[in-house]
């Protein structure tokens, strides 16, 4: 078993550069706005090359993050895929499925930020973070480093479980 701790650092790797392109790069407008409305806080969406102008409720914002968690979920299987093939690594197929599901429900449960709804706010008043969460100033987001924090995590130990019967080449 000596080549877990070096097939958990390059699965780690590749899934956090997989989540930052997912993320950022493969999440479109439409879903980064979007996944968090709720009937209570409706978003409305301004398309930006037709103008048009939509409203999106609870049944919206759980389509866009289940879009978006979709296409991050699916980026990281593709990056961390292709990887691990390059580097030798091959991952035991339910480990993987495991690891992309956690990734999967953990990201969907932060990004539908529901305003005072969402498990991130929660958390963040409930540990005394509540400040930080809402914090959005001197180049500062509360949220979205919360965000980060958590998805990390979530990822590490996606990482781990990803080794499972892993072997090497």
């Amino acid at each position: 078993m000596t080549h877990r701790p070096a097939v958990f650092a390059a699965l780690l790797g590749l899934t956090r550069a997989a989540s930052a392109i997912g993320d950022f790069w493969i999440q479109d407008d439409f879903c980064a706005r979007v996944k968090g409305a709720s009937d209570d806080h409706p978003v409305t969406y301004v398309d930006p090359v037709t103008e048009k102008k939509t409203t999106h409720g609870t049944a919206g914002g759980r389509s866009a993050c289940l879009h978006h968690c979709l296409t991050y979920t699916a980026t990281q299987a593709i990056v961390a895929g292709a990887g691990a093939r390059a580097l030798g690594i091959r991952v035991h197929p339910a480990a993987a499925a495991a690891a992309l599901a956690l990734s999967f429900g953990t990201h969907y449960a932060a990004d539908r930020r529901v305003p005072g709804k969402g498990l991130l706010e929660k958390i963040a008043t409930k540990t005394g973070k509540g400040g930080f969460y809402k914090l959005a100033d001197f180049g500062i987001n509360g949220a979205f480093h919360l965000d980060s924090a958590w998805h990390h995590g979530w990822e590490t130990v996606a990482a781990l479980i990803a080794t499972t019967k892993s072997t090497t080449s």
